[in-house]
């Protein structure tokens, strides 16, 4: 297994260069933060490799197999897509958004199975939003929006997941314990690319980061590696030191103006 492999992708909006020639390659199991400033194109790669957005030029494949050319339910059972500020005008509850993502596992007009109830369950359980189910989904807040439609994303039971701001609108201690189940998921096979804009979270969670700047990338590697304080300061345009975190010793950035 090969993993996710994005080779020299392009994509124009209305004429517009948004992204510009990304290759990257991430392996079966990893976690890879995708950053860069606002406007950088970290969005749009992500619906492109979702197959939301067609590239203008360039491939998306995982495992080795390009993800434009599968059909859509095919699609769907490999490869979950959160967008940032996703939301619904649909009445429904949460836990019925939830279940959304078994339907690409289903046949058409098949009755939820108990296997699916299962799946349904545990995803709320380990988004920790059990207690919300019956709850009307518009009434739930952004944080709890966002954990149910992850939720619904690890009801499709995906090889690769794809997340934009996963840590949108969550609190400190929701936020972590999303990162921290990334991590869990990429220990059973799951390759995650998720688009983050802090970068101390990013450096906590991902093993692989892939920098972007105007639609380019700018730097790809091993996250530790790469991501050096000489780095940051050019792109984000603030000085940053690189310092040791003083509970867990893994690496942190500290930010000033220039």
């Amino acid at each position: 297994m090969t993993g996710l492999h994005v080779d020299r992708v392009e994509v124009r909006i209305d004429g517009t260069l948004i992204v510009d020639g990304i290759s990257c390659t991430l392996p079966v199991g990893s976690v890879c933060a995708l950053i860069g400033p606002n406007g950088a194109g970290k969005s749009t790669l992500l619906r492109t490799i979702a197959a939301v957005e067609k590239p203008d030029a360039g491939q998306v494949a995982f495992d080795g197999g390009s993800l434009h050319h599968l059909s859509r339910k095919s699609r769907a059972r490999l490869v979950s897509f959160v967008e940032q500020d996703a939301a619904t005008e649909l009445t429904l509850t949460a836990g019925e958004v939830v279940s959304l993502g078994r339907t690409p596992h289903q046949s058409m007009w098949q009755d939820d199975t108990a296997e699916d109830h299962r799946v349904v369950a545990d995803a709320l359980q380990t988004v920790g939003m059990t207690e919300f189910a019956e709850r009307d989904f518009t009434s739930l807040s952004g944080g709890e929006r966002q954990r149910v439609l992850l939720a619904r994303a690890l009801a499709q039971q995906p090889r690769l997941l794809l997340l934009d701001e996963p840590t949108n609108h969550l609190d400190i201690s929701a936020g972590l314990a999303t990162l921290e189940l990334l991590g869990g998921l990429a220990e059973t096979g799951v390759t995650v690319l998720a688009a983050l804009h802090d970068l101390n979270l990013a450096l906590a969670a991902s093993d692989h980061i892939l920098v972007m700047h105007q639609g380019r990338a700018v730097a790809f590697g091993r996250t530790e590696a790469t991501l050096t304080a000489e780095l940051i300061s050019e792109v984000y345009g603030v000085r940053a030191d690189v310092l040791p975190h003083p509970a867990t010793g893994k690496p942190m950035v500290a930010f000033s103006l220039l």
